[in-house]
């Protein structure tokens, strides 16, 4: 069977959902979609693309700090499910699969560019959920401030819980790291936003 050719990639907006309800929490239409790329049908890369692209770009954004970083770790993922179509369909959960090649990608991307000086993230609004009450926008403009501030590994932690409603341990075998020390990691990102709110403005 030929290999399906890669898609071009457009850069999507983010915009989180305020419950994590949608499609993503549902495992049921990953799996298949992965089933029928792993037929070789290539118009289910096209709708992966659009229901994954905007979270798997959110989650390489906290890690890399840039946008074009990101957009290559999203282009690079997409060309790996091309490439791998015909195993797809032993993959078990094909969310947290998704999301463990483009925390691995976009690791590989921070290493590679290490001494580059990182955008800030405040340089991508679309990163941040607009809160459904206008009145809330002062509170939401000033966590997002605070988030920016913790390291880009607590940024992870606390994006994989609340955004991809991943627990402890699924998120210690995502990032390969031993269930405690995700616990860890995520407790003390939690502390540090925690010292940072008590801060006066």
């Amino acid at each position: 069977m030929a290999a399906m050719a890669p898609q071009a990639v457009e850069p999507p907006t983010y915009r989180a959902t305020a419950d994590g309800s949608g499609p993503w929490q549902e495992a049921q239409p990953w799996l298949d979609l992965f089933a029928e790329l792993a037929s070789g049908n290539s118009d289910a890369l096209d709708r992966l693309y659009h229901v994954a692209s905007g979270r798997l770009f959110g989650l390489a954004l906290w890690r890399t700090g840039r946008r074009e970083d990101a957009e290559e770790v999203v282009q690079e993922a997409f060309v790996r499910v091309a490439t791998l179509h015909d195993s797809l369909g032993r993959v078990r959960d094909p969310r947290w699969w998704l999301l463990a090649l483009t925390h691995r990608l976009a690791v590989d991307v921070t290493r590679r560019r290490a001494r580059r000086q990182v955008e800030p993230l405040e340089a991508h609004p679309q990163l941040a959920d607009a809160p459904a009450d206008p009145g809330r926008k002062v509170d939401a403009d000033r966590a997002w401030a605070l988030l920016r501030r913790l390291s880009p590994k607590q940024r992870e932690v606390i994006y994989l819980h609340h955004e991809a409603g991943m627990s402890h341990a699924e998120i210690g075998r995502l990032l390969g790291i031993p269930q405690f020390t995700a616990a860890s990691r995520y407790r003390l990102a939690v502390r540090a936003l925690r010292r940072l709110i008590e801060e006066k403005p």
